[in-house]
């Protein structure tokens, strides 16, 4: 799996807001939708396009296109719908699918509890939305149910990773036959005895819609 840190300063200034523990959920909100923005721009690097000519005012001129089957973009649920508005608005076009997964927080597991994809994701580049990325069990079994359904390149955004987390994917999907990306805003310290990031922003999910 390529990690790739993105290094800029107003990436390290939104986040710097999102860690502080009195920015409220609406403010929370926007800035992860910023954030993501940012990130999807390295993200997205390697998006598959197609040659495309148009007519300007002046001459016709060879340009692009995003190529088909569209991008898929999969946000996890619940804390992964917060960085939704942020990725389809550099993507308008791409489609978006939804997997629930949900971690016990003894065994620190991954396991699914609904999902809105389709059957079919052959040739499809799919990129996964998780804020944060801690034991790592969740985004990787994200990573391999859409592998299991044929997609061939997966791109994961997080807002935070840790270095615990990072080893983990990279060992649960060591035998994956297709390109995997981490695009991150920072690696933080390490995790801390129940599996949070330390120093982190807390619960991505609790901060962006309230405790429930």
């Amino acid at each position: 799996m390529e990690l790739r840190v993105v290094d800029h300063p107003l990436v390290a200034h939104k986040l710097t807001a999102l860690r502080d523990e009195r920015t409220d959920s609406p403010t929370f909100r926007h800035l992860t939708e910023e954030l993501v923005t940012l990130l999807a721009y390295e993200a997205t690097r390697e998006v598959r396009v197609t040659q495309h000519t148009v007519r300007t005012p002046i001459a016709n001129c060879v340009g692009v296109k995003l190529a088909q089957p569209r991008p898929m973009v999969v946000p996890i649920l619940r804390a992964g719908l917060g960085m939704l508005e942020g990725m389809t608005r550099l993507i308008p076009t791409a489609e978006v699918g939804f997997v629930g997964m949900v971690r016990d927080e003894v065994t620190l597991e991954a396991s699914t509890y609904a999902e809105r994809l389709p059957e079919d994701l052959s040739g499809r580049q799919c990129y996964v939305l998780d804020p944060m990325l801690a034991t790592g069990g969740t985004l990787a079994a994200a990573v391999k149910y859409l592998v299991a359904r044929g997609a061939d390149h997966i791109t994961c955004i997080c807002l935070l990773a840790a270095p615990e987390g990072i080893a983990r994917v990279e060992g649960l999907l060591d035998d994956l036959q297709v390109p995997c990306h981490l695009v991150t805003a920072a690696v933080d310290e390490r995790l801390n005895e129940v599996g949070y990031i330390v120093p982190g922003l807390g619960d991505a999910g609790d901060r962006l819609y309230g405790v429930v």
